[in-house]
């Protein structure tokens, strides 16, 4: 099949799959005369393994770990607990994170019970207080982006 074809079976993007393709986590395929690439079963296979582990937040360093290990059957496993164990640590923590950003979006939208002129709106006010001492040191505590909390 050509990337087309594989992105339509794995719901991915074809930017996504050559962007996994020169991460390394694709393996290497044959050309067509045309210099198309041709896909088969095993890169639908990886391919939905890879989007199945983003999808639970791995990194692709971590990814590329358990790929090892997939390729590698007869190894031990134990460095696989431990990413796990690793991985479910900072879930946890960003669960805590998410927890305190819905506490703080609570107590903003405690601001404005109702509606009001926007100049007197205490969820723009609360904003703005908050934006002006966010450059100050201290405790960020904010949106997690990407795995494992990395902006």
């Amino acid at each position: 099949m050509k990337i087309g074809e594989l992105a339509q079976a794995t719901h991915t993007q074809v930017e996504t799959i050559r962007y996994y393709e020169r991460q390394g986590l694709l393996p290497e395929t044959a050309r067509t005369e045309s210099n198309y690439r041709v896909y088969g079963d095993e890169h639908v296979d990886r391919l939905s393994f890879v989007r199945h582990c983003r999808g639970l937040d791995m990194t692709l360093d971590e990814i590329r770990m358990l790929l090892h290990f997939k390729d590698s059957p007869r190894e031990n496993c134990a460095q696989i607990n431990d990413l796990l164990d690793a991985h479910i640590g900072h879930v946890a923590a960003r669960i805590k994170e998410l927890k305190a950003l819905e506490r703080q979006l609570k107590t903003l939208r405690e601001n404005c019970r109702e509606s009001r002129q926007a100049s007197q709106c205490g969820i723009l006010t609360g904003l703005s207080t908050a934006s002006r001492h966010a450059h100050e040191p201290a405790k960020r505590s904010g949106p997690l982006h990407g795995a494992h909390g990395l902006k």
